[in-house]
């Protein structure tokens, strides 16, 4: 398998925010070159927001997200110096990280929705216990009386979830104020090749997809021939095997 970039490129050996000559003071940029800098990483920003924009039913405003990202991304320039080649993993991090703190400050999820979502948990949960099985979409929509609309929200909510989550554990994993050791490096890079493996290839597919090359729960469900539902279950079943494994490591 290759290793994973973006959002899960953590697996490269300087992929944690390392900063260049194996643990230096980062070089402190000038206004000018962040502003060179902004400008150049400002498409990477976009893709996130656009990728994270689909799953969040508009709680922000796509420009405040944006604005958002940019500023996540000016913080990434400040603590890491002059970008290199590992550059943009550790800047995809910081903007998600940013843009999902502030979906948390908003508290982007209604009270009746998170009820409501909780619910459903709970539902699919004692339908698995029937079944004897990890319920099917079919058997989830026609079991509790779903519409397919309804059964997508519900999907997308819980799959949002499960990604904030993941995305803070992989936060605390490379520090919030300086850059791991470079044994500190090895040790998660190999706690997350060993979570990698334990998922089934399409599993690993949609991880890499939505975390390499950024794309949206639609765009991945296009290329595998899936339902949107579909793959926000994949993407959530896959990410609670990383963290289960990731805890025990």
């Amino acid at each position: 398998m290759n290793t994973l970039g973006a959002g899960m490129a953590y697996m490269q050996a300087d992929a944690y925010g390392a900063l260049p000559g194996d643990g230096a003071a980062p070089v402190t940029l000038s206004a000018a070159d962040e502003q060179k800098h902004l400008l150049s990483y400002a498409p990477l920003v976009k893709r996130i927001v656009r990728q994270l924009n689909s799953q969040v039913a508009g709680a922000i405003d796509r420009d405040d997200m944006e604005q958002i990202g940019l500023m996540g991304l000016l913080e990434a320039l400040r603590r890491y110096g002059e970008p290199d080649a590992a550059f943009g993993s550790y800047a995809s991090l910081r903007i998600r990280g940013a843009i999902l703190d502030e979906l948390r400050r908003q508290d982007w999820r209604p009270r009746a929705v998170r009820q409501h979502s909780h619910k459903l948990r709970d539902a699919v949960r004692e339908l698995t216990r029937k079944l004897g099985r990890e319920p099917s979409e079919q058997d989830i929509i026609s079991g509790l009386g779903l519409t397919a609309e309804a059964y997508q929200a519900y999907q997308l909510d819980e799959s949002a979830e499960s990604i904030a989550s993941f995305d803070d554990m992989l936060q605390d994993s490379i520090g919030h104020d300086s850059a791991p050791s470079p044994e500190e490096q090895l040790m998660v890079r190999r706690s997350l090749e060993q979570a990698l493996r334990g998922l089934d290839e399409r599993e690993q597919r949609v991880v890499q997809m939505y975390y390499e090359f950024e794309l949206s729960y639609k765009e991945i469900a296009a290329v595998l021939d899936l339902t949107d539902a579909r793959v926000c279950q994949l993407n959530k079943a896959a990410l609670g095997k990383m963290k289960a494994v990731l805890k025990s490591t």
